[in-house]
């Protein structure tokens, strides 16, 4: 009796036609309201980070070392667990940050879902934009644009839940003395970061 053998994904034509079935599935479940969360990584110089859209805009933005398979369970528990991964719906955000990384970006310009954040959080995130490309604000600075300015600590736990990092600069924030405080991609990629819209 010969074993029952099936054909590799990953060769050619096969490739293409699970390709173009996957990318069929995807329109008709986003065309019949199907779709509430559309995901897709993409490669940066910090790493690999996937990107995760409703369809009011951006929701979250993860890096590797945050576990991307953790983070899809936690949307699907706290937004919805009818997700896909469907590049289209994050075409532009992933164009955006290859400009943003190839230094012909300065600011975002996508719709963005800020339903992971509440209360002070969501405030402290708002102002985050506000900071310019190239400079840094303390925390203390931003807990007093926020209207709380004793509220460092909280301001320091609102960039460290951002959910949208890059996209709302957190990596802009740091200590009064300068130093570089926590990051959700960590010390070094805040540092690239800020290295990248210094030059």
């Amino acid at each position: 009796m010969s074993a029952l053998t099936f054909p590799d994904a990953h060769d050619g034509a096969d490739a293409d036609a699970l390709s173009s079935l996957h990318a069929r599935l995807t329109a008709a479940a986003d065309r019949d309201g199907l779709l509430d969360i559309a995901y897709r990584t993409v490669d940066t110089p910090v790493g690999r980070l996937m990107l995760a859209a409703t369809e009011a805009g951006l929701v979250r933005v993860a890096y590797a070392r945050e576990d991307h398979d953790a983070v899809l369970a936690m949307l699907a528990e706290q937004v919805s667990p009818r997700i896909l991964e469907a590049p289209a719906r994050l075409d532009d955000a992933a164009r955006q940050l290859d400009e943003y990384f190839s230094r012909r970006r300065t600011r975002f310009d996508v719709s963005l879902d800020l339903r992971l954040s509440r209360g002070f959080r969501r405030s402290v995130l708002t102002h985050l934009p506000d900071i310019a490309y190239g400079r840094t604000a303390s925390y203390a600075q931003i807990a007093e644009a926020a209207g709380s300015p004793r509220a460092v600590r909280a301001v320091g736990t609102a960039c460290a839940t951002n959910p949208l990092p890059l996209f709302v600069p957190c990596h802009r924030v740091v200590r009064s003395d300068g130093s570089m405080g926590q990051y959700a991609g960590g010390a070094e990629t805040k540092r690239a970061l800020l290295t990248l819209e210094a030059a």
